[in-house]
């Protein structure tokens, strides 16, 4: 976060957006920065380049108080920037899907700046008669990450990009098997912060992974103290009741505390859920941590942990959720 310029005009407004979705009512987010857009990773960076663009991403000059206008289906709505610059805005869904448009835009003059161009942005809306949706987690579920080992996952965050970092084996052809050409939603759920909202959306895209909204976080907290798990846990709530009826697969990993987050989830509200696969990437699976989360489960939702992509596409395949052909390509996709 730089110092901000007190009420002299902005150099460089411009609206950063994340995306959207829902189906009756529509929760639409973004940000506004005074910074120059960095520009894209491309083939042949260096680490020191994608160390500086990283560097871009968290040195950001927010702009509080200004009034955006965002415009989805038809409908018109408005909302102020808090004090990092955010807006989160709810309005009456009505919009078409699989994908809605919203076009997002200046609300009224700020500090000398009376218009920029307006950006858009996609929205998801669910489809009333779609089987499930997935909502998966990021970080050493569909991202090599080192969560467990914080050097390791510190240098991998600032020295790579998003057409050098590598995915999970299998797990986007996976995901793309649950997605069933985009019928079925898929959300991405992680408690990394928006400032690395574009860096993962165009990662997820690069590596063929289906699209669907992130739901991350406030690096600062916005004040709310939230932990690991009670930012997934509204994460996955928010989902859950703006996709009402809609039921969902959970995929996570057992590097921090998915099995628990997601066995607190499906409790709450069981009748949602599908099945909760975990990813075993341990250090020391011996730990007895997941273990202690399935050993105690009485539910006849499935908690399943998986030692990869193809063993997660074997058991949804008994579940009915994807084809045998499904299983095949996403076997050969996690052994190659």
């Amino acid at each position: 976060m730089l110092l901000r310029r007190g009420d002299s005009p902005p150099r460089h407004l411009r609206i950063e957006t994340y995306g959207g979705h829902g189906r009756d009512d529509l929760v639409i987010r973004g940000r506004i920065l005074d910074n120059p857009l960095s520009p894209a990773a491309a083939g042949g960076d260096g680490v020191w380049a994608a160390a500086n663009r990283m560097f871009r991403r968290f040195a950001t000059n927010e702009l509080p108080g200004v009034v955006v206008q965002v415009r989805v289906g038809g409908r018109v709505g408005s909302v102020t920037t808090d004090d990092e610059g955010y807006f989160e805005i709810r309005t009456p869904g009505g919009a078409e899907g699989p994908w809605a448009e919203a076009t997002i835009g200046l609300a009224a003059p700020y500090r000398g700046i009376t218009s920029v161009p307006p950006v858009t942005d996609r929205v998801r809306v669910s489809d009333p008669d779609a089987a499930f949706g997935v909502i998966s987690d990021i970080d050493d579920t569909v991202l090599h990450t080192g969560a467990q080992r914080t050097l390791s996952m510190m240098v991998r965050t600032f020295f790579g990009s998003a057409l050098t970092r590598a995915p999970l084996a299998g797990a986007a052809t996976l995901y793309r098997a649950l997605a069933k050409n985009d019928h079925h939603p898929v959300f991405y759920v992680s408690s990394s912060p928006w400032n690395l909202h574009g860096f993962l959306t165009r990662f997820l895209d690069h590596r063929g992974f289906p699209p669907g909204p992130l739901l991350l976080r406030d690096l600062l907290g916005s004040g709310t103290g939230r932990t690991h798990a009670s930012t997934k846990l509204a994460a996955i709530a928010e989902i859950l009741d703006l996709h009402p009826g809609l039921r969902f697969v959970l995929i996570g990993d057992s590097g921090q505390h998915d099995p628990e987050i997601y066995a607190t989830a499906i409790r709450r509200n069981p009748d949602r859920f599908v099945a909760a696969y975990i990813r075993e990437v341990r250090l020391d699976p011996g730990d007895g941590r997941v273990e202690a989360v399935l050993d105690s489960w009485d539910h006849d939702i499935p908690i399943v942990l998986s030692a990869d992509s193809a063993a997660m596409a074997d058991h949804a395949a008994a579940l009915g959720l994807i084809s045998s052909e499904s299983v095949v390509a996403v076997t050969h996709a996690t052994r190659r």
